[in-house]
């Protein structure tokens, strides 16, 4: 199968070179494309020692609870028959997250062994780290791996002098437009396929909505196979409905009462939490906006929820690709949430992969308003304000009120336009001008 490239590569490339380097431990939901990218960045070394530790169960008593790592590397190298000399060999512990012991013994290797290049991935990884009360804080460097963004997506199609064109646009010079309309119809390609590994190399391989549907199914298959691992006080079944209640529920704050009538709003949460840390739903929390930090403020009862993937929930939801093919500008961004779903996950994949990356929005609080804005962002100290738009016709009330609540004076509108500008002076601000810079959907890697 061929290997797409990933944001991902430049940062695992430039681990590989740091002179100071901690073992990196590679974070994710299942099947995102994690160990097919330390697979590629192994090719660049001498010998490449992967290990899998669910398959390969006998190997765990390589990791014991007062560990060598010295040791333990002369073990490995004798069993596999494969050289684990430093500078030379990658060495790659997959699915770490059935042995606490392994994960621990990460720090080891900074502190006993630092010249051995060391990568560590695993699904549901965040289960296992959640029952540590530290895995070497200090000594593990972290890196966040989602679904291919639609800049990865394009590059999966050779498209890349399309992205170097569209980063280089803004609102004083926009796409052509035939440009422009060939990235939206990409876009629409893009939200039925959805940034799965498995789905995309369906699409590239068969040009087939049919065929990425079926991808998509076994993805969901094996994301609901593994919720009786979860935890045993949930219930798979509850977890099913709940993962379908925030498809149902995209765009919307969540309500519980939707996603299950008859199981008490703590279990609920519970099950939230849960698929939160399995990477299959990411929580956007209400702030109240004021200033940055934006998480110092946020409201845990006023949250929506993205679903992990735009093409499998409008696979899951059996949303017809007709619907999205030949939606009109209008109705496909309105659609069900979805556009608002693609902005927040986009803007997830592109932050520093460092970092864990929190979303929040913004509601007005006061009884009887509906004002809400739906993405807050920090740039250079100053919140940001980000709303998802079908076009520049139609009021924008809710973001003047919050520029006005916040003295702001830039703002970002995406929509399926071309890159522009507009201003507005507001005349209930003493004519205070915004000004809001129109960012295309299909361009919002140009944020950051």
């Amino acid at each position: 199968m061929a290997y797409f490239r990933r944001h991902i590569d430049e940062q695992l490339r430039q681990w590989k070179d740091a002179l100071h380097r901690k073992p990196l431990l590679i974070r994710g939901a299942r099947q995102v494309g994690k160990s097919t990218a330390v697979r590629e960045l192994g090719k660049q070394f001498r010998y490449f020692v992967e290990i899998n530790l669910e398959k390969q169960p006998d190997l765990l008593q390589l990791f014991p609870k007062n560990i060598d790592v010295g040791k333990t590397c002369q073990k490995l190298s004798g069993t596999l028959g494969i050289p684990i000399v430093p500078g030379e060999t990658l060495l790659f512990i997959d699915e770490i997250q059935v042995s606490q012991e392994a994960i621990m013994s990460l720090r080891y290797f900074k502190e006993d062994y630092p010249e051995l290049h060391v990568i560590a991935a695993g699904s549901l990884l965040e289960f296992a780290l959640e029952e540590l009360p530290s895995f070497g804080v200090g000594r593990i460097r972290s890196l966040f791996m989602y679904p291919f963004s639609f800049d990865e997506f394009l590059m999966a199609q050779g498209l890349d002098l399309a992205i170097e064109y569209k980063k280089k646009a803004d609102g004083e010079n926009p796409l052509t437009d035939i440009a422009h309309r060939n990235l939206v119809e990409q876009l629409r390609t893009f939200y039925l396929v959805g940034g799965m590994p498995a789905a995309v190399s369906e699409w590239i391989d068969t040009h087939s909505y049919i065929e990425v549907a079926h991808a998509h199914t076994d993805i969901i298959q094996t994301y609901e196979d593994d919720f009786s691992k979860y935890k045993k006080r949930i219930s798979p079944n509850l977890l099913r409905q709940v993962l379908r209640s925030v498809a149902l529920q995209a765009g919307n704050k969540f309500v519980y009462a939707q996603a299950a009538r008859d199981v008490h709003s703590s279990v609920v949460r519970d099950a939230l939490y849960l698929l939160s840390l399995a990477g299959l739903i990411t929580p956007v929390k209400h702030t109240d906006g004021t200033g940055v930090p934006l998480g110092a403020e946020e409201n845990d009862n006023h949250t929506k929820y993205l679903f992990f993937d735009l093409g499998v929930m409008l696979t899951l939801l059996d949303i017809p690709a007709a619907d999205i093919l030949l939606a009109s500008e209008v109705d496909l961004v309105n659609k069900g949430g979805a556009s608002e779903m693609f902005a927040g996950l986009e803007m997830k994949k592109y932050r520093d992969s460092l970092l864990k990356p929190e979303l929040h929005y913004w509601v007005n609080m006061n009884r009887g308003s509906n004002a809400e804005v739906d993405y807050l962002r920090v740039c250079n100290g100053q919140v940001l304000p980000v709303e998802v738009k079908a076009n520049t016709q139609g009021g924008m009330q809710s973001l003047w009120i919050f520029m006005r609540l916040r003295k702001l004076h830039e703002a970002i509108r995406t929509s399926l336009e071309n890159f522009g500008r507009f201003h507005y002076d507001d005349p209930k601000d003493n004519y205070e001008r915004r000004i809001v810079d129109i960012v295309p959907l299909y361009a919002l890697s140009n944020l950051e």
